[in-house]
């Protein structure tokens, strides 16, 4: 009795799985594959085709994997190459930044020495050598007075 119930169980499935076969031959890409010679050869070799299908079926995962891997890796390089780039520009120019700032309080300090020499140089000048000043003032007075003699005679 049990032996004639799985023999129905089984009729029952292998109609099942032939209407599902017909179904998926029917589909027209499946049809265009099936009409080809590779789908024509995979037909008349099923343990090649199911060899086949088992090897696409299983690549599927560690080629997707493969693949969001790579997609990822892009993914950080570029993000990352960003906020490298970010960073060098960032201290380049707190780099440029202190040498400006160090050239500016260089060029400050050369100032205040110039300064202070020319003060001192010329307080001493003044100190040991006066008539040096007295003499350009009073060149300087002449010169006034002979040009003003020139435009009142003409």
């Amino acid at each position: 009795m049990q032996h004639s119930s799985s023999v129905t169980d089984f009729q029952q499935l292998w109609g099942r799985w032939t209407t599902l076969s017909n179904c998926l031959y029917n589909e027209p890409k499946v049809a265009q594959v099936m009409n080809s010679r590779i789908g024509q050869y995979l037909s008349n070799h099923p343990f090649l085709a199911l060899t086949v299908m088992l090897f696409s079926a299983m690549a599927a995962v560690p080629v997707g994997l493969f693949l969001i891997f790579a997609l990822v890796t892009i993914i950080m390089s570029a993000v990352g190459f960003v906020f490298f780039e970010v960073f060098l520009l960032f201290v380049g120019g707190f780099t440029l930044l202190c040498v400006l700032s160090g050239l500016a309080f260089f060029s400050l300090m050369v100032s205040c020495i110039f300064n202070a020499f020319y003060v001192i140089i010329s307080n001493i000048l003044n100190y040991y050598y006066p008539q040096l000043t007295k003499q350009g003032n009073i060149e300087g007075k002449e010169y006034e007075f002979e040009t003003s003699k020139l435009k009142e005679m003409q």
